[in-house]
């Protein structure tokens, strides 16, 4: 499949608007919206024929061996959730804090990697410790300073304010020697760069697939290291989650599936497999390639005083400074150009995506250029 192919098959996607916000949500093929609601329809509607839960809980095993496949994990590493803002909270909630605990987080974390902090920093006499960054990145000194004391290190792959890698395995390596849990937020990542948790050697990965896999909302997931995963009692318990749901005594499931409580419906997380077959289809070294060109031309045709992101290539997230960022995201929604402001740092953010087209970004460089 090439990208041209796959935006065919995204009814959201015309002529007549250019759409340029994947990093916040990436509209679903009719594919991805069909298998999903295919799946819907027969979960209710052939309850003659098949048992429902053995139908549910046969496409969970389906579905998670194809997210830890995408990830580089096992599958028994990997829980599915709502979103990457539940895997994050589950992992929170697991763990049994103290007054005076540290969490150590960056200043461009999204509300997802700052919010449960900062309810155990007023509820448990936690101490939440921010590192501060420079135009998207991250001091080893500084980082290891602030962790070296530290219970959990939360950060992102790609920060969702500049579209920076930050060194994920380097990161987690200095975190380790503190002796700290570490949780990346990846939710930027899967769909526009490879991912292997394994290499990354983090204790636990929390993600989604509704921005550049084109999922549907609802199918998020949880990478939680097997060993870690083993150690840890989750705050909600329920038969999915547990080895034996009749037992008087509670055992846990083996890795991450105790993170997972009771009945919910796969639809949208069949729904995702398809996203990722159709992004897999087309290659991520063809993905990373063609947002690279993308971005390259964008960057290119702004004033470079303006742009907050790398000039160098390193994800589909590019910011820039405008006079009136949330002024100009509705001047230029007007105009058919989907792009979003953000609250920190005060900037506009477009997201390019592969299967994005030449004239989305010219039409957006020059409604850009026409900005104070």
């Amino acid at each position: 499949m090439t990208p041209r192919e796959l935006r065919a098959d995204v009814p959201a996607l015309d002529e007549e608007t250019a759409y340029l916000n994947y990093g916040a949500h990436g509209p679903s093929p009719e594919r991805v919206v069909d298998a999903a609601a295919d799946f819907l329809a027969n979960h209710e509607y052939d309850v003659a024929e098949t048992d429902p839960y053995e139908h549910a809980f046969g496409t969970y095993e389906t579905v998670r061996e194809r997210i830890a496949a995408l990830l580089g994990a096992e599958p028994e590493e990997v829980a599915l959730t709502e979103s990457t803002t539940d895997g994050i909270a589950r992992i929170a909630a697991a763990i049994d804090w103290e007054p005076g605990d540290v969490v150590v987080r960056t200043d461009v974390e999204h509300p997802a990697g700052v919010l449960p902090w900062r309810q155990l920093e007023e509820e448990a006499g936690v101490e939440v410790r921010v590192v501060e960054t420079e135009d998207g990145r991250i001091d080893r000194d500084a980082f290891a300073d602030a962790v070296a004391d530290a219970r959990l290190v939360c950060f992102s792959a790609i920060t969702w304010t500049h579209g920076t890698r930050l060194p994920v395995r380097e990161l987690v390596e200095v975190a380790n020697d503190a002796d700290a849990f570490t949780l990346v937020d990846a939710v930027q990542s899967p769909g526009q760069v490879p991912v292997d948790v394994h290499e990354w050697g983090a204790d636990a990965v929390a993600a989604a697939g509704h921005k550049w896999l084109l999922g549907p909302w609802g199918a998020g997931f949880l990478y939680v290291d097997r060993a870690v995963a083993d150690g840890m009692t989750p705050s909600s318990v329920g038969y999915r989650g547990v080895e034996t749901p009749t037992a008087h005594d509670i055992e846990f499931a083996p890795g991450a599936k105790r993170f997972e409580v009771g009945t919910t419906t796969p639809a949208a997380h069949v729904g995702l497999v398809e996203g990722i077959d159709a992004v897999e289809s087309i290659g991520l070294d063809a993905i990373e390639s063609r947002i690279e060109a993308l971005t390259d031309r964008l960057k290119e045709g702004v004033d470079e005083e303006r742009l907050l992101s790398p000039r160098e290539y390193e994800s589909g997230l590019v910011s820039f400074e405008v006079a009136e960022p949330e002024a100009t995201v509705e001047r230029l929604h007007e105009r058919g150009i989907v792009i979003r402001d953000l609250p920190h740092p005060d900037v506009v953010r477009v997201s390019v995506h592969a299967i994005s087209t030449e004239r989305e970004i010219d039409d957006v460089v020059e409604a850009l250029n026409g900005e104070p």
